[in-house]
């Protein structure tokens, strides 16, 4: 008996946006919000990944404000950083006073990136015009004549044609899209790799450091209620070199740089208890073409350093929501309207990229060699002069061009027939 001939589903929207990271579902949301009909197709089944930027910071929890969702959301299990510090050398010097900024929510949020993308996936879906495809992952783009007119994707029933107005890029640093878009990349090196593990957390630890430095190693620790998200830096490329070294001492290497982690680095039990992060600092010289814009990681990869990539790529959708929700519900968005956005964003990308770069170059390579009793001039002005501490607060809480949401929402929340006004 043959089996049936494989189906093409085909589909037409407004906007089609491939990946359903920070940037793509709160883009999508947005863009449903204001009326406008978007499919976002998403390759995996769910949002569970782990070792993913779990930072919400003070500039993403205000736009969260602005959409009237910050109760709701802070109902969330997560816990909160308010004064960012550094165990440099065993001395913990306080680095960055969230508690000046001019934000509703003056911390950081460490919530799993899953519960913030389900949370965001559940107040698009309340807006018909929200349509996520789960299990779908974009192959190639769709041209007429020069101009992005859609995105073929591969899902479990077969092909996937996505017909629309505007394709938008957000999936992620390894983009398939920008790829198959022929969009070149201007990748700035980065000395350094990350390893990612979990460490089990005990009352009796100290109060939590951010990142601890000391002879020239660093491990950032990350506070998960029940445990530790541990990044330790390494050499770029140098994950080979530590698996040949066993990993006895890579545990010893960890006692050394974190000593109160000494009975509990058994429960490393094998190099597949450690996830390697290659760190890139890279991004588009052109972040579109007709009919294709790339925002987030697909336009700009960060590195870890002050976990801002989710929250760029958050300001990202939402300066693309702003430029673009009236004219791609008027059917119509030109390559000057995707130009302007890649100006508004470049900048304040150039400026994080370029810090990143910085810190990078003298901080933290995961070689030995730092003198164990000094101190880094901009460590000890840190240290001495709280008012100092301001700046990297303001830096990594809100940004360089922090946006807010001027896409309005047409729902009437008071009209039974809101489908119908929505026009989706």
């Amino acid at each position: 008996m043959n089996s049936p001939e494989p189906t093409t589903e085909h589909l037409r929207t407004s906007c089609c946006i491939v990946g359903g990271g920070p940037a793509g579902m709160m883009l999508g949301l947005l863009l449903a919000r204001a009326g406008v009909e978007v499919v976002v197709l998403e390759k995996h089944a769910d949002f569970f990944r782990d070792f993913r930027g779990d930072t919400i910071h003070p500039s993403s929890l205000e736009l969260i404000y602005e959409l009237g969702l910050l109760d709701e959301f802070l109902r969330l299990p997560h816990q909160k950083l308010e004064h960012i510090s550094a165990c440099v050398n065993g001395e913990t010097v306080p680095v960055a006073d969230l508690s000046s900024l001019p934000t509703h929510c003056k911390y950081i949020a460490f919530m799993p990136q899953w519960d913030f993308l389900n949370f965001i996936a559940e107040q698009a879906k309340r807006y018909p015009c929200f349509h996520l495809r789960l299990q779908s992952e974009a192959t190639a783009l769709i041209e007429n004549a020069g101009h992005i007119a859609g995105v073929k994707a591969a899902t479990p029933g077969g092909e996937l044609e996505v017909h629309a107005d505007l394709v938008v890029a957000a999936d992620g640093r390894f983009s398939v899209i920008r790829e198959c878009a022929k969009l070149p990349v201007v990748d700035h090196g980065v000395p350094i790799d990350v390893l990612w593990l979990r460490l089990s957390k005990q009352g009796s630890d100290p109060s939590a450091s951010l990142g601890h430095l000391r002879a020239g190693r660093m491990m950032v620790m990350i506070d998960r209620g029940e445990y530790w998200q541990c990044g330790i830096v390494i050499a770029k490329g140098g994950f080979t070199a530590i698996q040949q070294q066993g990993i006895d001492a890579f545990r010893n290497a960890i006692t050394e740089l974190v000593p109160f982690m000494a009975g509990r680095v058994g429960e490393i039990s094998a190099w597949d208890d450690v996830k390697l992060l290659t760190v890139q600092i890279n991004r588009l010289k052109r972040w579109y073409r007709p009919g294709l814009l790339c925002i987030g990681d697909a336009a700009h990869a960060m590195s870890p350093a002050g976990g801002v990539g989710v929250n760029f790529a958050i300001q990202d959708a939402v300066a693309t929501a702003n430029s673009l929700a009236a004219k791609l519900r008027n059917g119509h968005v030109s390559v000057g309207d995707l130009r302007h956005i890649q100006h508004r964003r470049e900048w304040p990308t150039r400026m994080i990229q370029g810090l990143q770069a910085f810190i990078h170059q003298r901080v933290g390579r995961g070689e030995p060699g730092m003198p164990v009793t000094d101190l880094p001039l901009p460590i000890r002005l840190l240290r001495d002069r709280p008012l100092l501490r301001r700046i990297p607060a303001r830096i990594i809480g809100l940004g360089f061009r922090p946006e807010h949401i001027r896409s309005p929402d047409v729902w009437d929340k008071s009209s039974r027939d809101y489908q119908d006004q929505l026009g989706c």
